[in-house]
């Protein structure tokens, strides 16, 4: 299919890759998946709202915390209701302009949550290298200005990426991936676009590059710190804390680079792709808010205390 003028890709319909379920496992797929995204909405719901109504937890780690659960539900929204809508209905097209907007939201989301992971990742370095100068380092001023420096080099760059796929011409309109991305977007151009997938392989080695150098470098730093620490049960403490962030943090940066690796080597199975891909879109949006809301003792025991005054207030 061919246009001449890329303003007409605004009215094109695209077709995503087919789910090939087998016969019979259309309805128990599209159950699973509205109450993987119902449960999804309800845990982030929770940790943001415990974390928002709790003076308490208005302190360094929690503020960088809270904002998880907004990447996560921008994520999963982005992804999930299109899927399980798909999978009703048995029709895969979608609008051009659903297909830009959902690619840039997963990029958004997958890109907020390996800077905010690298970020919580400085803050317990801070915490158990320099605890006597954390006070004076992470301050609630600076960590709000560093939380709106994240989000606005986000929503910059990324305006201008897909502003800059939106000036060429489409002339194909089958989507190689069962989402819209960037990479599989950039597959539908019919012009040369050398100098674009230049420039998209050089920020995403810098996206996903300097926070993994960030992330190594602060957790060598705190094994060596809890290495020498004469306590045992605070070293083991700040190994599981730090260790769980790190699992969590290895698991997005891992998939995020086979997701979009695979997208430029042909060779990569296609089966491999979808598999990785939807993984990044539900397990960290379910897995963050139990990991955090269970594993952190602050936060588990404000969540206890805001159901006790809910329950109060409704009886």
């Amino acid at each position: 299919m061919n246009s001449s003028d890329p303003l007409s890709n605004w009215a094109m319909q695209l077709t995503l890759q087919s789910l090939d379920l087998p016969p019979g496992q259309e309805y128990p797929v599209f159950v699973l998946g509205t109450l993987t995204y119902m449960t999804i909405l309800l845990c982030n719901t929770l940790v943001f709202a415990t974390i928002v109504f709790t003076k308490s937890l208005h302190k360094p780690m929690f503020l960088l915390l809270l904002n998880l659960p907004i990447m996560d539900m921008i994520g999963a929204t982005a992804f999930l209701p299109q899927f399980v809508t798909s999978i009703l209905t048995k029709n895969r097209s979608i609008p051009y302009p659903g297909c830009f907007f959902q690619a840039f939201l997963l990029h958004f989301y997958g890109t907020g949550n390996l800077l905010f992971l690298t970020v919580m990742a400085y803050d317990r370095y801070v915490a158990i290298c320099l605890p006597l100068r954390y006070n004076s380092i992470m301050i609630p001023k600076n960590i709000m200005r560093l939380i709106m420096a994240i989000w606005f080099a986000e929503i910059l760059f990324f305006i201008v990426l897909f502003s800059l796929i939106a000036r060429f011409r489409i002339c194909r309109n089958n989507i190689v991936d069962i989402f819209c991305s960037n990479p599989a977007m950039t597959k539908l151009l019919c012009e040369d676009t050398k100098v674009y997938n230049y420039f998209g392989l050089f920020f995403t080695g810098i996206i996903q590059g300097i926070p993994l150098v960030i992330v190594i470098y602060t957790y060598i730093q705190i094994l060596l710190t809890c290495m020498m620490a004469k306590q045992a049960d605070a070293r083991g403490k700040a190994l599981q804390t730090c260790g769980t962030h790190l699992v969590v943090f290895l698991f997005f940066e891992f998939n995020a680079a086979i997701t979009l690796i695979s997208h430029r080597f042909e060779s990569v199975s296609p089966y491999l792709r979808r598999a990785v891909g939807v993984s990044i879109t539900i397990f960290p949006p379910v897995l963050n808010p139990l990991i955090y809301g269970l594993k952190t003792k602050e936060l588990q025991e404000s969540m206890i205390k805001m159901f006790k005054k809910v329950r109060l207030a409704y009886k």
